[in-house]
């Protein structure tokens, strides 16, 4: 009964852990006024590959990081200032080439849309040099939505296992 227990407050913990991190990401993703790292990777990597597709370039893999621009004061722009996010994708064709996406991304829509300014590489030939990916008058990707009154809310589902040694003599 005791270990049961346990094993019941562990998977609370693990779930309102998981549940911190989707939610901390989701504010980071969602900076109101800023361009958020996090959100132009995400969309560069679903738009850039969309885009290389669309040239036959079958992706079998890309991943993308972002960085805020070289803004060093630590401040957030003013709002007549540019925001820039430098990004760098790295991923592979179906038939082991190799494909970098890099440039600065100025607007990103989540999931839609990015403009700036991209250049793409397969091998090493130049695929495609832009100044944006994606349709920018798209909405937006899936957000979440808090449940309101009377609505389901969400539920999390956590599968823990644990070793448990016989106890000699049982």
């Amino acid at each position: 009964m005791g270990l049961s227990r346990r094993i019941r407050r562990e998977a609370r913990v693990v779930a309102v852990v998981g549940l911190v991190g989707v939610v901390a990401g989701a504010a980071v993703a969602c900076q109101p006024g800023g361009l958020g790292s996090a959100t132009v990777a995400y969309t560069t990597d679903r738009t850039a590959t969309a885009a290389l597709e669309h040239r036959q370039v079958n992706v079998a893999w890309l991943t993308c990081t972002g960085r805020d621009g070289d803004d060093t004061r630590g401040t957030s722009p003013a709002p007549t200032e540019t925001t820039v996010v430098s990004v760098d994708c790295r991923g592979e064709t179906d038939d082991g080439r190799k494909i970098v996406v890099a440039g600065v991304v100025t607007k990103a829509v989540d999931g839609a849309c990015v403009r700036g300014d991209l250049t793409a590489r397969v091998d090493g030939r130049q695929v495609f040099h832009v100044n944006g990916l994606g349709n920018c008058s798209a909405p937006p990707g899936p957000t979440y939505h808090p449940p309101t009154a009377g609505q389901p809310k969400p539920t999390v589902t956590v599968t823990v296992t644990q070793t448990v040694r016989p106890v000699p003599g049982k």
